[in-house]
């Protein structure tokens, strides 16, 4: 057998277990947050986006406490970080940055 078939098996076999397709599945949270960056700050919601900015930091650290260590875990909680983090950011900007804004807009 030669090394790129061997490769290849190693490949497939990495993808048939729940360490590939258990991250592929859940891309589509930090996706939907990247995308959302883009929406009115209006329709974020604090608690929820504190309770993300939580849960990836726990699964970054799960990723890599387990044998072997999931990078493609890691990469898609770290990407839902920073994603989470840029729209809490935006969530507390609007909430308090804003207030002065908000008042001048609502006297007109």
């Amino acid at each position: 057998m030669s090394s790129t078939q061997s490769t290849f098996k190693k490949a497939l076999r990495y993808m048939c277990t729940t360490h590939f397709w258990g991250p592929v599945s859940n891309f589509g949270i930090p996706v939907a947050a990247v995308m959302d960056l883009n929406k009115d700050p209006e329709l974020i919601s604090g608690p929820m986006t504190g309770s993300l900015i939580l849960y990836s930091l726990v699964f970054m650290r799960y990723s890599l406490a387990v044998t072997p260590k999931n990078y493609l875990l890691f990469g898609c909680h770290f990407v839902n970080e920073v994603a989470q983090l840029g729209q809490g950011y935006r969530w507390l900007r609007y909430h308090y940055d804003g207030k002065e804004q908000k008042a001048v807009e609502a006297a007109k």
